[in-house]
């Protein structure tokens, strides 16, 4: 009944300003961008602008559902098959091995991809992040260089408590705090401050460590997709057109210049022709498989699953890496209760206030520097989750869990520079077999050592004065392959963090940005592939070095860079 009237409500649901999307495409366009997330859903409309270019948006998956666009549901309809690509990786060695060495990796197949279920954070990294992809050969991709394509998308509605130094306005994205904060949030900023992290207004700003409730790409209490942003608002362009469910199966080339795409729409493969690029947007995961598919990455590895060699590129699938974590539950001496109640669907469905437009604490966060790197490039990030207005169980939402009859919370500390690196690699040559996928997470004595000191952090947090206040209590930990280990050793917490491991859903690097002499690299600073003619990929799996935070924001700049070069090249000025 819920989900009825969140369909029906014009500022929710928007029913009325939902895509047509196509039943059949056309022989040609302009420019075909595979991919409807993050950075593909910015391509798409920036090179829709010019009204001579024929753009078609390709997207897997269905539209959003109007129940995603609940921000206390940001991770309900990941249990969705039809929504989820629902990867798993294999043959783990250090990461997940109280799952067999399998990791989940839950990537979001709809309009707007993982931006109908991530929680919706803005962050951007930081300058340090910049620095070093040009350092590796980025160039043109330094902090100040990038920082007007964040403001571009942006339409801050909080200027002043925020500076404009660091936020634009007027842009198609809006980005503000969630109206509501659960009242624990007041705690652990101020157990914060009592251990010395400190708080801040905005981690992209000046001060950059401390914590913080985020902003959140959101307008008016409901979840703003990419596509929400930055297709809807022109959805009756004649110029633009989006497929969904429709998967996109090899990109077709005369030598090793782009003609078009196949894809497989409603069950028949169709041959679209790209009259100028085809853009890759897919992710971390479904671009270089793309690639791949379509003869461009390591030869080797294309004979060795009969896939006809089009350009030697040995990077494509490799510099696989992934922000890592562990969590620690705790309980609070407060009675347990559901946020998701009458009153607050009432509340929520009249005005888009109260628990259901907020992520619970989700919403909170925190950076700090471990004894590894410097204040000013900081490597820990904390997060936390609870007070979830949500109408599922533990089983189905991750962040969730049954604390009994007492309130239960969630902190969790998260490397965001990872040193492992993995790669993903082709099963066979059906385009819709998934992909193998090695992350290799935790694979480096650093990578578990930072988690380990955000834990670290966490049991600071939570022993202070101002959290024994509230009776907080962690969760008993039931792990059997560690008990031999002391606990509380340091010996103790690696083993924790490798057997219960927590991979974020912060993929990158699997089509690395870099110099043609990079033997690594798969596209150039304009986001060009290697030897290729007619074709770029825009999304994370550009970034040589995922950013130090969540990282949609970076994935919509690099949308926004693309499109930019884009229009240079091809001579069109706004």
């Amino acid at each position: 009944m819920l989900n009825a009237l969140l369909i029906t409500n014009p500022k929710i649901g928007d029913p009325c300003g939902r895509i047509e999307t196509i039943s059949k495409p056309a022989t040609s366009y302009d420019f075909i961008v595979v991919g409807a997330g993050a950075a593909g859903a910015v391509v798409a409309s920036r090179l829709s602008e010019n009204p001579k270019w024929n753009v078609l948006l390709v997207e897997a998956g269905p539209d959003e559902p109007a129940g995603a666009e609940v921000p206390s549901f940001y991770q309900l309809y990941l249990g969705s098959s039809e929504l989820n690509w629902n990867y798993v990786t294999s043959n783990e060695s250090y990461a997940c091995l109280n799952n067999n060495g399998h990791c989940s990796w839950p990537r979001g197949k709809n309009l707007g991809g993982n931006t109908l279920h991530h929680g919706m954070a803005y962050h951007r990294g930081h300058r340090k992040d910049y620095e070093r992809w040009v350092e590796e050969g980025s160039t043109g991709w330094s902090w100040d260089e990038v920082i007007p394509y964040f403001k571009k998308s942006e339409d801050n509605r909080e200027i002043g408590r925020v500076s404009a130094k660091y936020h634009g306005t007027g842009g198609l994205m809006t980005v503000e705090r969630f109206p509501w904060q659960p009242p624990f949030t007041k705690s652990i900023m101020e157990a914060a401050d009592e251990c010395g992290y400190g708080t801040t207004e905005d981690m992209t700003g000046d001060q950059i460590t401390g914590f913080t409730v985020a902003q959140a790409i959101s307008k008016d209490g409901v979840r703003l997709t990419s596509v929400a942003s930055f297709i809807r608002p022109f959805r009756h362009r004649k110029n633009l057109a989006v497929a969904t469910n429709t998967l996109a199966s090899k990109i077709l080339f005369r030598k090793k210049k782009v003609t078009g795409v196949e894809i497989i729409m409603n069950g028949k493969k169709h041959i679209v022709k790209a009259k100028h690029e085809v853009i890759v947007s897919g992710g971390t995961i479904n671009s270089p498989q793309l690639l791949l598919l379509s003869g461009v990455g390591p030869k080797e590895h294309l004979k060795s699953v009969k896939v006809p060699v089009v350009h030697h590129l040995p990077g494509v699938g490799e510099n696989c890496h992934n922000h890592q974590s562990y969590a620690l539950d705790f309980t609070l001496d407060s009675p347990n209760f559901n946020e998701l109640n009458t009153d607050s669907v009432d509340q929520y469905l009249a005005t888009q206030t109260g628990p259901m437009s907020g992520s619970g604490l989700a919403q909170v966060t925190g950076i700090v520097a471990s004894k590894y790197t410097t204040p000013d490039d900081p490597d820990i990030q904390i997060f936390h989750a609870g007070y979830q207005a949500v109408c599922n169980s533990s089983s189905q939402v991750g962040d969730l869990g049954s604390g009994g009859a007492k309130i239960r919370i969630r902190f969790s500390a998260v490397n965001l520079h990872p040193s492992s690196r993995g790669r993903i690699t082709l099963r066979d040559n059906n385009p819709q077999s998934a992909p193998f996928i090695w992350s290799n997470d935790l694979a480096t004595e650093h990578d578990v050592s930072v988690v380990m000191e955000g834990v670290r952090v966490i049991l600071n947090m939570t022993n202070s004065n101002t959290m024994k206040k509230l009776g907080i209590e962690m969760v008993k930990i039931d792990i059997k392959q560690c008990s031999d280990f002391e606990e509380g050793s340091d010996d103790y917490w690696k083993c924790i963090i490798r057997y219960d491991t927590r991979p974020e859903n912060h993929q990158a690097g699997t089509c690395k940005m870099g110099q043609a002499s990079d033997p690594m690299a798969v596209v150039d600073p304009r986001l060009k592939v290697h030897g290729m003619e007619g074709l770029r990929v825009a999304d994370a799996s550009i970034m040589p070095r995922v950013v130090s935070g969540n990282p949609v924001a970076a994935i919509n700049m690099i949308g926004e860079r693309a499109a930019e070069f884009i229009k240079e090249d091809w001579g069109f000025k706004a």
